[in-house]
């Protein structure tokens, strides 16, 4: 009886910002996006909170890597608890994207509302559209907040580490086209699935194989700058705030081995000799390089976001539910 009340004060509401069938997905949904909304609120506020000492440290012993130390004995556990945003895309597929249709469908209350006055395909468009919108508007300003309390401080944060997964993943645009994949991805298997329990586990699964797929693809998106120098001295230094991401011993026909082939020699010297090495070389990627990594990270989820979007809007059109 609920969902036909729902689905009738939806067909007669007309006034407010929500109305009609937006309104409909709000009522249903309503639980998920204040709680959505809280953390929001919640989050913000506590970066810009602890943003006004991070920027007092910063004027005081500057964003120099000399003072990370201190700085984590101050804000380490400041940090440790905004890292819990990479979880946050993960949550929202399987909490907000997988119940999603497979709910309605579950409890049998899809066919209710697909069966009203208006097209399947506005329903299907204000179930998804108004989701992602919520998922959209809340990552990005969880990003903005976060990024406007690490980025004064990014030399300290993580000794400077803002390759290593964390940093990277939840500044930028990155997280907020992460979101968006997963919620999307929930949404097309519960479709699929049509049950909210299996639906959760495998968005779960899904989830966990996007975080393995960027783990990998994160060192690719952009081509590691060389510093090369002689064989006979230390690898050379790579600029301030740089990622080392790999060493080599070069030799003189070209050959590439690895930075640790002569560690165990009697006489490394004599070793790099008999081999041929006449360069060290450490490849790196420069601080400049983190935006443009980040925006082509969010270019491939984008594109396959897109993607389930269109086919779960297709699916819905042209089969029964």
């Amino acid at each position: 009886m609920s969902a036909l009340t729902d689905a009738r004060t939806a067909t007669a509401r007309s006034g407010g910002p929500l109305h009609g069938l937006t309104w409909l997905v709000w009522r249903r949904n309503r639980t998920a996006f204040l709680l959505l909304a809280a953390v929001t609120v919640v989050v913000c506020g506590y970066c810009l909170y602890h943003r006004a000492g991070v920027l007092e440290f910063v004027a005081q012993y500057g964003n120099d890597d000399s003072h990370a130390e201190k700085f984590d004995q101050i804000y380490k556990p400041v940090f440790d608890r905004m890292y819990a945003l990479s979880s946050l895309p993960t949550l929202l597929g399987i909490f907000l994207g997988a119940p999603l249709i497979a709910g309605e469908q579950e409890h049998g209350t899809v066919r209710l509302a697909t069966t009203q006055s208006v097209p399947r395909t506005r329903w299907i468009a204000a179930t998804v559209a108004l989701p992602l919108l919520a998922v959209l508007v809340s990552t990005t300003l969880m990003s903005l907040a976060f990024t406007a309390l690490w980025s004064p401080a990014s030399r300290l944060v993580n000794y400077g580490d803002w390759f290593g997964g964390t940093v990277f993943d939840i500044t930028g645009p990155l997280p907020v086209a992460l979101a968006l994949f997963l919620t999307s991805c929930g949404i097309a298997v519960g479709m699929l699935v049509r049950r909210v329990v299996p639906a959760m586990l495998l968005t779960l699964v899904a989830a966990t194989g996007t975080s393995f797929a960027l783990d990998y693809l994160r060192p690719r998106l952009a081509t590691p700058h060389t510093a090369t120098g002689p064989a006979s001295g230390d690898f050379p230094d790579i600029p301030a705030a740089a990622i080392n991401f790999d060493q080599w011993l070069g030799t003189a026909d070209g050959r590439l081995l690895g930075w640790g082939t002569c560690v165990d020699a009697k006489s490394e010297p004599a070793c790099l000799s008999d081999l041929g090495v006449v360069h060290k070389i450490v490849e790196y990627f420069s601080f400049d390089q983190m935006a443009v990594m980040q925006w082509r990270g969010t270019g491939v989820l984008l594109v396959p976001t897109v993607l389930i979007v269109a086919f779960i809007v297709q699916w819905t059109r042209r089969r029964p539910l």
